[in-house]
């Protein structure tokens, strides 16, 4: 209160100018610092307690017919599938865009109020049914930055005040969703069906040893859906068909769609209420009083999640559809029933190692479905006396069809297994990285790509060994491009289905289960039948089994070129290995380079790479290894640096004289298999790294286009590099003339 004197003498009473809640004048609310709506009808009020703060909530108030309403509709839904969001940023999403059509449909039904009443009313059932319940208003609010728990309850941090003491309780419900982070979202198609993915990181200490997960975003059911959808998949598997049924999924498509739209008419039309306001309306439409009513009284978006939920039971793969047919992912597991599904996103999407999904399989017999399934689309059949099997599900199955990528597993019935059935599913990506790529990860040095280019040029023999997914088949598969394109390379055993062979005169002979004179095709028939393709490099992936050793060893006799994977950590594992499996050690020498990936940290590089050689090296890069009698010598060829940069012979003078050892082993045996000098052959080199250092400076990252581009130098390398010289950019002069031996 203030005055100001008047012609008499007396002060004039009056009220200050209203000014902001946090205003050091503000004479109405002295303690309150902050004051905002976060949605319609939402209030949050931060007030000075003393030394700290408070943070109160005013959510939307109902009267008592309204509060019944509200009990009403949750009462109806409590046996519902609902997807809640995982994340505060799902939460604030899921507020914005309200309840959906076939939810909207439900209300209309239940409630019948004023429109005021009506948003009330959505407000509070959007919270406890379809969000993060008490903690929704506190989700809303991205001024918060951090949630504490102590024994009086949940405190929160703001950007400008903390502590703040909150109402909630000191364990609320979905408290782990409140303080997770989205770390990436995306969608996967399955059948038209384009189904929600959430990646996302919680940051609540104690409650769960995983912190990032992967969440399938599966759509939620009304009551009675469940029973909806399997009553229609019931009917589908006793329907009789005349004929050979060209296209299942359409087939199951139509007929779900027929049959449950049928059943969500008669039950709707079979509850007189919903009947006799159908009818009054359509009566007084008639009359131009009322809007007509729509002819289905169901939404189109509830048909379309229960016909999903048809489709990824009987013509997908269950709950592992989504993850079978997402891109970003590597790895999926399930390793028993009513435990989570795990999964190993890919190094690019930004985290590593296994996560844990939403997903799991309730029932044996679910899971056993699932098993038998996978398995028959490799044409293997499990039963008690094969109880398990290892399957390739090509990309042009029409269960996986659209996911362009080959799909390997391992699956087993619960005979062998204690817990029940399991499943190991790898998935190779679809699109095949290139050298450009993998050196702009750091995953190796453009001298080694061009070491390697010379080696697949020169039809040598170069083997990728390291653990399951440090990425052997990826390494191997960049550099197939540099198989002359005249060449005809051949892949042969199971692995040949992850080899990725562009060229036109190349043959992929695998060894999976056929029949012939009634007996299995073995790597010895593929030897012998590729032998008569007259082959100029043979790809033999996963070298592991005793048949593709002794294969391996045979090829290495013939003076074919050999690439292929195997499984060692090491040189030294490799050596006991190669020699534990019947491969003589004097083979050894045949192998030129041999890669060892591996896989730390969520990164994928070239940790070393050695070749063999006749007799002992010095340096501190040369080895010898002894086993049964016999000695065997090898150079490094290459090594990464804890650091992370790389070592590789004399572009690092820094490694003393000596180091030109370790390049002169590998250009001798270039120069064998070329029949050029060790000096021609060190040109080649530098004039073939010069095009790696343009190949990725220019960015050429299409497998094709790499591809193409090779294939046009070997057909004319002067209009090949004028070509390319015309498409540099004015500051980029090309790969030859314009390029410095420092480049």
């Amino acid at each position: 209160m203030g005055g100001a004197a008047n012609d008499s003498g007396w002060m004039e009473r009056s009220v200050p100018s209203p000014v902001p809640p946090d205003d050091t004048d503000a004479w109405y609310a002295p303690s309150v610092r902050e004051q905002d709506e976060l949605y319609p009808g939402v209030v949050v009020t931060i007030r000075s307690v003393g030394d700290d703060f408070g943070y109160e909530v005013r959510e939307p108030v109902l009267g008592v017919e309204e509060a019944e309403a509200l009990s009403t509709v949750e009462a109806y839904f409590e046996t519902a599938t609902r997807q809640r969001p995982r994340t505060r940023e799902g939460a604030i999403e899921r507020m914005q865009q309200g309840f959906d059509p076939k939810h909207r449909r439900v209300l209309d039904r239940l409630v019948d109020c004023s429109p005021a009443g009506r948003r009330r009313i959505e407000y509070h059932a959007l919270c406890s049914l379809a969000c993060l319940g008490d903690l929704t208003p506190y989700a809303l609010d991205d001024r918060i930055n951090v949630a504490d728990i102590d024994a009086d309850g949940v405190v929160v941090h703001t950007a400008d005040y903390a502590p703040a003491e909150t109402e909630l309780d000191p364990d609320p419900t979905y408290i782990d969703r409140f303080t997770s982070e989205r770390v990436e979202r995306h969608t996967v198609e399955f059948h038209e069906f384009e189904i929600p993915v959430v990646v996302y990181r919680e940051h609540l200490l104690g409650s769960d040893p995983f912190t990032t997960k992967y969440a399938v975003r599966e759509p939620s059911l009304l009551p009675g859906d469940e029973a909806l959808i399997e009553e229609c998949k019931e009917r589908i598997w006793e329907t009789s068909v005349d004929g050979l049924v060209e296209d299942r999924v359409e087939f199951v498509r139509d007929r779900a769609r027929s049959l449950l739209a049928r059943q969500l008419t008669v039950r709707n039309t079979t509850e007189w209420l919903d009947a006799a306001r159908y009818r009054l309306r359509a009566a007084l439409a008639e009359f131009d009083l009322a809007v007509p009513p729509v002819d289905r009284r169901f939404s189109d978006g509830r048909l379309d999640d229960l016909l999903y939920y048809v489709l990824r039971d009987l013509v997908g793969y269950g709950q592992l559809t989504v993850p079978i047919r997402d891109p970003t992912l590597e790895d999926i597991e399930a390793n028993r029933v009513g435990e989570r599904v795990k999964v190993l996103p890919r190094a690019d999407l930004g985290h590593d190692g296994r996560v844990p999904t939403n997903l799991t399989f309730d029932s044996e017999q679910g899971f056993v479905n699932v098993v038998t399934q996978l398995a028959a689309d490799d044409g293997t059949e499990l039963n008690a006396s094969n109880p398990s099997a290892k399957i390739n599900v090509d990309p042009d199955s029409e269960t996986v069809h659209d996911a362009d990528e080959t799909v390997r597993c391992a699956v087993a019935l619960p005979t062998i297994s204690e817990s029940g059935p399991h499943i190991s599913i790898r998935k190779q990506s679809a699109d095949a990285m290139t050298p450009v790529d993998l050196v702009e990860r750091d995953a190796l040095p453009t001298e080694l790509v061009a070491l390697l280019w010379l080696f697949y040029e020169s039809h040598g023999v170069v083997l990728f060994s390291g653990a399951t997914g440090v990425g052997k088949t990826t390494l191997m598969n960049a550099h197939m491009p540099f198989i002359p394109y005249r060449d005809r390379p051949i892949s042969i055993d199971e692995g040949s289905r992850e080899v990725r062979i562009p060229h036109e005169t190349g043959v992929s002979l695998t060894t999976r289960e056929h029949e012939r004179d009634h007996r299995r095709v073995t790597m010895a028939d593929l030897m012998t039948q590729c032998n008569y393709l007259n082959p100029d490099v043979e790809v033999i992936a996963e070298i592991n089994t005793p048949a593709s050793f002794e294969t391996f060893a045979e090829t290495l006799n013939t003076g074919h070129g050999v690439i292929g994977t195997t499984h060692a950590d090491d040189i030294e594992t490799l050596v006991n290995r190669v020699i534990e499996k019947g491969v003589p050690t004097y083979l050894l020498e045949e192998i030129d380079l041999v890669v060892f990936p591996r896989h730390v940290d969520g990164e994928r590089y070239v940790g070393r790479v050695v070749e063999f050689v006749d007799d002992a090296q010095p340096g501190d890069w040369a080895g010898t290894i002894r086993k049964n009698g016999a000695v065997i010598h090898y150079n490094t060829v290459c090594w990464r640096r804890p650091d992370g940069s790389y070592a590789f012979g004399y572009d690092h003078p820094s490694l003393g004289d000596e180091n030109r050892q370790v390049e002169t082993a590998a250009f001798e045996r270039l120069g064998r298999l070329r029949d050029e000098s060790v000096e021609t052959v060190e040109d080649e080199f530098h004039r073939r790294h010069r095009y790696v250092k343009y190949l990725v400076r220019e960015g050429c990252r299409e497998f094709d286009e790499l591809f193409s581009v090779l294939a046009d130098l070997q057909t004319n390398e002067a209009a090949t590099v004028e070509r390319l010289r015309r498409r540099a950019d004015a500051d980029n002069a090309g790969p030859e003339a314009g390029a410095s031996d420092d480049d």
